[in-house]
């Protein structure tokens, strides 16, 4: 019984750091898409548009929120 709960919590290890390691690449590409979109935006023109503005806004907040998302992903495994 012993050895089974040993490979059940080394099993939860490699699930944990994965999700670590996955919520942080999941910020870096939704912080690439974020630039590409203000690169774009910028591209295009830089007389300001009431969409440009929209767009940009909308990017940082995917942004902000795959922060928060990894924020709590942190806290649950690490603190809980």
């Amino acid at each position: 019984a012993q050895r089974v709960s040993e490979q059940a919590l080394a099993q939860e290890s490699a699930v944990e750091r994965a999700m670590l390691a996955g919520s942080v690449l999941v910020l870096l590409i939704v912080e690439l898409l974020n630039t590409a979109i203000e690169v774009v935006v910028d591209r295009i023109g830089l007389e300001r548009h009431a969409l440009s503005g929209f767009a940009k806004d909308a990017g940082s907040a995917a942004v902000m929120l795959t922060l928060a998302l990894v924020a709590l992903t942190w806290g649950l495994i690490l603190f809980v």
